[in-house]
């Protein structure tokens, strides 16, 4: 398909940004949001659209979908990838801390999702991608709140993939590892309030090293966004598509971790069947 319209979320900087700009110099028509409804510095308007979004506000969903709508009539790609993160151990993140991270990574994407479905399954074609993390696989200490939002982004990706397919739609979970992005900077990233001492050498470990490679990330925020494009072009596009080497090692790493656990229970995994269903 060409002359695809595509509806992106968080384009002022950062991987949204870069995936806008490649789409555009395809040839493609997009839609991008950012908190203002400000053109970002770096992108052209021909053939872009800027919508303010506040994902902390259902209304501003339901109102920049409608109003996307309004625009072209459709959307063939629709991407989540405005959020943030919070870095800190899992005991010391507070209530609000937790719902708000959830709030934006995780529940505002579904409800840009359940808003768009309708028409893009009258369409009959259409792409979800969702931009997770490699950390929703294979989370490092000091990141789990974070990475339980992207764990269960992904999860319902995976789900919702099987229910659309029927109308000809596809659904791509996004899992990038450090890119050179803003990602790392306090406009992108929080800290928990709380502070405990006795993580200093797990995730206050962690996180330090984190916050020290910022800047000096191996991923390139504009390749990463021409292989998403790629992806989507694909006749058959990746429900799973991870990208920087870094994010190959460490969902590897998992995964062999999975694997010995598998082989090493296994015989208590089947001893709990019922013995008329072995």
């Amino acid at each position: 398909m060409t002359g695809r319209v595509w509806f992106i979320t968080g384009i002022a900087r950062g991987l949204g940004h870069s995936l806008a700009q490649v789409a555009l110099e395809r040839g493609d028509r997009v839609i991008g949001t950012t908190r203002d409804g400000a053109l970002p510095g770096g992108l052209s308007k021909q053939d872009l659209e800027v919508l303010p979004l506040d994902l902390g506000d259902p209304a501003s969903i339901k109102q920049a979908l409608a109003s996307a709508y309004a625009l072209h009539g459709r959307i063939d790609v629709l991407v989540n990838n405005a959020g943030y993160g919070l870095l800190g151990p899992v005991e010391a993140a507070s209530d609000p801390e937790v719902r708000d991270i959830f709030n934006i990574n995780l529940f505002a994407p579904l409800a840009v999702i359940r808003h768009a479905l309708p028409r893009m399954r009258a369409q009959g074609c259409g792409h979800i991608v969702n931009i997770s993390s490699i950390a929703g696989i294979a989370p490092a200490p000091g990141s789990g709140i974070y990475a339980g939002t992207k764990a269960a982004l992904s999860a319902i990706s995976y789900a919702l993939s099987q229910e659309v397919a029927p109308f000809g739609l596809w659904v791509t979970a996004v899992e990038p590892g450090a890119f050179r992005t803003e990602f790392l900077s306090s406009r992108s990233i929080l800290r928990t309030a709380a502070h405990i001492d006795d993580y200093a050498a797990t995730s206050g470990r962690a996180v330090d090293g984190l916050l020290c490679r910022d800047g000096r990330q191996a991923g390139d925020p504009r390749l990463a966004a021409l292989a998403i494009l790629e992806a989507v072009e694909a006749e058959e596009p990746p429900l799973d598509l991870l990208l920087g080497s870094d994010a190959l090692r460490r969902a590897q790493a998992r995964l062999d971790h999975l694997d010995d656990d598998l082989r090493r229970w296994e015989d208590v995994s089947r001893s709990t069947d019922l013995p008329e269903t072995a």
